[in-house]
């Protein structure tokens, strides 16, 4: 019995269910294979990362659907979704990061629509929904943290926890709101073992004249996908990036940085307990490894457990 990897339902023999074809979009009767491999993928985002605004350490590619050919097919310009191939260097992450953004939802963030894809060689590939883009060609203002605060991809890990607070306070419509919004994203990095959260990815959105934090996107597990993991988040937070205890994120960072009061924390605290069984499930149904599925989950109890 196969389990769709656009919705996580059981779809029979049938490589999607017929809810999860129709998310893509109405019109699609049935969905094609991506016409590559997870290699060619790889190569194809080589040879056109210069032409593509959307470049990172992992292999990226702008597509669009197509309703007449009925599948994803690869653009250099216009795509409405991002897809990203296996990884050759660490395993598993469109399953990682598809589990992860899916938790994410369930914690209550702002989640774009993704999904996976089977590739030719049967291999899966990540996709996540364009939120930047609107109408033909059409692109709202968005602007990552690095370049609101004049860092580059080269000094994207150079910066504080603290320092990203006047950020929000200077450019958010509503800072209160966006903080206690902000909070919650890092918590939920921290207690799924992602270590990876520089200044590049997190980013506001300007829409119809009200500037908020964009949706989220690169939320994975970095920690079970690299070997010796040194770190437990990418920006120093109190002058560290490791050995971070509950106290640390809480009482300094949410309490005396941004300026949450008690009701409103207690009440993301709570949101998380309500969630961690959820997660589990989604973590259990997940299209990662048994083994990757194990440590997963004794990282997020561990982490979740201090809180």
């Amino acid at each position: 019995m196969n389990r769709c990897p656009i919705t996580y339902e059981l779809c029979g023999t049938n490589k999607y269910s017929e809810k999860g074809i129709h998310l893509i979009a109405p019109k699609l009767t049935h969905l094609n294979d991506l016409p590559y491999t997870a290699a060619e993928l790889r190569q194809e985002a080589a040879n056109r990362a210069k032409k593509l605004s959307i470049q990172g350490v992992q292999p990226k590619l702008s597509a669009a659907v197509s309703i007449i050919d009925q599948e994803f097919k690869i653009v250099d310009q216009f795509g409405t979704y991002i897809i990203k191939p296996q990884n050759d260097l660490f395993p598993q992450l469109p399953e990682n990061e598809d589990v992860t953004m899916r938790m994410a939802k369930a914690f209550g963030l702002e989640v774009p629509f993704h999904g996976m894809l089977y590739a030719k060689d049967g291999s899966l590939s990540y996709f996540i929904k364009r939120f930047d883009r609107y109408g033909k060609g059409k692109k709202w203002a968005t602007e990552d943290f690095a370049q609101l605060t004049g860092n580059t991809r080269d000094t994207k890990y150079r910066f504080t926890m603290e320092k990203l607070i006047p950020v929000l306070d200077e450019y958010c419509s509503f800072p209160v709101i966006e903080k206690a919004d902000f909070f919650k994203r890092i918590l939920f990095c921290y207690v799924t073992g992602n270590e990876d959260m520089h200044l590049k990815n997190f980013s506001l959105i300007t829409q119809k004249g009200k500037t908020t934090l964009t949706p989220i996107y690169d939320f994975l597990n970095s920690t079970i996908a690299i070997k010796n993991p040194e770190e437990e988040i990418a920006l120093m937070l109190k002058g560290k990036k490791s050995n971070l205890k509950a106290a640390d994120l809480i009482d300094y960072y949410a309490k005396e940085k941004l300026l949450l009061n008690e009701k409103t924390i207690n009440a993301i605290l709570n949101q998380m307990k309500k969630a961690t069984p959820k997660w589990k499930e989604l973590l259990e149904i997940s299209f990662l490894s048994e083994d990757m599925k194990e440590k997963y989950l004794e990282l997020l109890e561990n982490r979740a457990g201090r809180f």
